[in-house]
């Protein structure tokens, strides 16, 4: 059978993915609403195709919709987050106890943390020249926990074992999910 250390670091990894589910969420989000046709409307490129230094903010790709329907997801999971609190199983899987935070704070942070990842590391591809899509390993898998952890750890104090699991555990998750992503159609990159 399993050890007692084996079972531990199993539950724990499944609280860190279980606490970082609305960034996951989130990020998700903007390819199936690209491949759906959601709110075309808002289709537009957040940078209004603006330049800096001669290259693009963040690029065509990085769009209104997929900012408004990322914040949306990530900050609803976190309240059906709070409603599944009510429930021993997933008392048990929490990092937060979500009856004591301010779970709208926390709701906004780490959906503002995703996009805010996600762009800074966009920003910093179109600067060295590199087009959307092009790989930019192992950022483009990971760029989410930075951005998360630069907002929320001012405000929850996680310890970096929590970091780190949701770091290690967050590339190897986007890579499986963007590879069958790309396999689907939903996502035009494999990583």
């Amino acid at each position: 059978m399993y050890s007692q250390s084996t079972i531990y670091n199993l539950q724990f990894a499944i609280s860190c993915l279980y606490f970082f589910l609305p960034a996951y969420f989130a990020n998700m989000t903007p390819p199936i609403a690209k491949r759906l046709g959601v709110l075309k409307s808002l289709a537009k490129p957040i940078d209004f195709d603006k330049k800096f230094f001669g290259k693009p903010i963040f690029g065509s790709h990085k769009t209104w919709r997929g900012v408004i329907l990322a914040f949306l997801v990530g900050f609803l999971t976190v309240l059906f987050q709070r409603f599944l609190f009510n429930f021993d199983f997933f008392k048990k899987i929490s990092i937060l106890d979500y009856s004591k935070i301010n779970i709208f704070l926390f709701a906004t942070l780490i959906s503002l943390g995703q996009i805010f990842g996600d762009l800074i590391f966009a920003f910093i591809k179109r600067r060295i020249g590199l087009k959307p899509g092009a790989p930019f390993i192992p950022f483009d898998q990971t760029n989410y926990v930075f951005g998360c952890f630069l907002f929320l750890q001012p405000y929850l104090k996680l310890g970096l074992k929590i970091w780190l699991t949701i770091l290690i555990l967050t590339f190897f998750l986007h890579t499986i999910f963007n590879r069958l992503g790309y396999y689907l159609k939903i996502h035009n990159a494999k990583w």
